[in-house]
């Protein structure tokens, strides 16, 4: 299996994630994944009235220096450790 059908293989997995899932957590797997199919980010910042798509594109460009094939890897590493943590199989 190659990288991209590994990735959408995980993508899929984490919408199995349960909804004890932080925050945090689930920023950090968005950033990577909009890094991973967008690219670096390319719009403004939303406004401090608007924070959940502030939170959003903070963690989009907090990776934003990654390749596609490096988002695409720590997505599916940081996917896999949190199914691990909520007992489902991988």
């Amino acid at each position: 299996m190659g990288l991209q059908e590994e990735f959408e293989l995980y993508a899929v997995k984490a919408k199995s994630l349960p909804d004890t899932t932080t925050n945090e957590n689930l920023l950090i797997i968005y950033g990577l994944y909009k890094q991973a199919t967008v690219g670096p980010i390319d719009t403004i910042r939303p406004g401090i009235f608007n924070q959940r798509d502030r939170a959003k594109w903070d963690a989009w460009k907090a990776v934003e220096g990654k390749s596609k094939e490096e988002a695409m890897n720590d997505y599916i590493t940081k996917v896999k450790q949190l199914l691990e943590e909520a007992g489902i199989a991988v």
